[in-house]
C-alpha cells in the first residue's frame, strides 16, 4: 500500500471519529442497491433515552408548554363578539362543551367551556382562545351550518316582503326566520322567530289579527300559548318556552312562535285586532 492510501485511510479515520452516525439506505426488493452500513461513535452520540425524547415531535400542547418557545396566537378572548365567536360556540356546543347559544359573544359561560376543553386536551386552561386551542377543535368538528350559528336567534332580518311597506303589519318572512312589526313602511321591532314543521307547516300569504288571547292554552295539543295573536284558523303569533329551551332544534304545530317572551309582551301590547299579517318567503 502506498503513502497516498495510508493517507486516504488516516482520513476516513478522522472523518468516522468526528461523525454521530450515518446511515445508508437497505437494498430495494428488486436487489438494487448495497446493504445497509452503520457506522456508530457512542463517545459522540447521546444517549439512546435523550435520542429518543428529542427525536419524537411534540404536540401542540407541548409545543406551547416548552419553556423558551413563542406563545400560541391568542385569537379571541372574553368580551370579543361578532361571527368568529358564534363559530367557536357553535363547535363547542358539537362536542357538549357549551350548552347555550351561540350568541356571539365571548361571555362567561364560553371561556369557561373553553378551559374545560383545553384541560381536557392537556392544553393549558387559559379560557382564551389560542391558535393550538382552535385548530384541536377544528379537528373534532365539523363546520356548522347556518341554523347551527343562530340556533337560539340573533341572525339579521332579511328586507320586507313589498306588501308590508303600508300600514300596521306583522310581516313575518321564512327565508330569514324573522319578525318584522312595521308602521307606514318603518320597522317598529324585530325578533327570530320559528315556524311549523314540514308536516304541519305555517300558512303564506296576506291575513289579518282577528283575536288575541293573553293566557291561551291550546285545545289541540293542551300546550300553553301566551300572548297569542291569531292570523288563520288556529294559527298564531305567540310565545313559546320550547323555542326558548331549544331553538330552531325543533318546530311548532304551525303557529309563529317567539322566544323572546319580554319582546313578544311588547308586541302584544302594541297590536291591534284587524291589523295586517304577512307570511312569506
Amino acid at each position: 500500500m502506498g503513502r497516498t492510501g495510508i493517507a486516504g485511510l488516516a482520513a476516513l479515520a478522522v472523518l468516522t471519529a468526528g461523525a454521530a452516525g450515518c446511515t445508508v439506505q437497505p437494498a430495494g426488493t428488486d436487489g438494487e442497491g448495497g446493504p445497509p452500513v452503520r457506522i456508530e461513535v457512542p463517545s459522540r452520540t447521546p444517549s439512546a433515552s435523550a435520542s429518543a425524547s428529542e427525536s419524537r415531535a411534540p404536540d401542540d400542547g407541548e409545543k406551547s408548554a416548552r419553556p423558551g418557545a413563542p406563545a400560541p396566537r391568542v385569537l379571541w378572548s372574553p368580551g370579543d363578539s361578532g361571527r368568529d365567536i358564534r363559530e367557536l360556540q357553535a363547535r363547542l356546543r358539537q362536542v357538549a362543551w357549551v350548552f347555550h347559544g351561540p350568541t356571539g359573544t365571548y361571555d362567561d359561560l364560553t371561556a369557561k367551556a373553553v378551559r374545560g376543553f383545553q384541560g381536557k386536551r392537556g392544553l393549558p386552561r387559559t379560557g382564551v382562545t389560542d391558535s393550538v386551542t382552535w385548530q384541536r377543535l377544528l379537528d373534532m368538528t365539523h363546520e356548522p351550518g347556518r341554523w347551527e350559528l343562530y340556533l337560539m336567534g340573533g341572525q339579521p332580518a332579511d328586507a320586507p316582503d313589498p306588501r308590508c311597506r303600508t300600514g300596521r303589519v306583522l310581516c313575518i318572512s321564512k327565508s330569514s326566520r324573522t319578525l318584522r312589526w312595521m308602521i307606514d313602511g318603518r320597522t317598529v321591532s324585530t325578533t327570530p322567530v320559528r315556524f311549523g314543521s314540514e308536516y304541519t307547516p305555517t300558512r303564506e300569504g296576506v291575513f289579518h289579527v282577528y283575536w288575541k288571547s293573553r293566557h291561551h292554552v291550546s285545545t289541540l295539543y293542551d300546550s300553553p300559548m301566551p300572548y297569542a295573536m291569531f292570523f288563520s284558523g288556529g294559527q298564531a303569533v305567540h310565545f313559546s318556552a320550547d323555542f326558548a329551551a331549544r331553538g330552531y332544534a325543533g318546530a311548532s304545530h304551525g303557529c309563529v312562535n317567539v322566544r323572546d317572551e319580554e319582546a313578544v309582551a311588547r308586541l302584544y301590547g302594541q297590536v291591534r285586532n284587524g291589523d295586517k299579517v304577512v307570511v312569506h318567503r
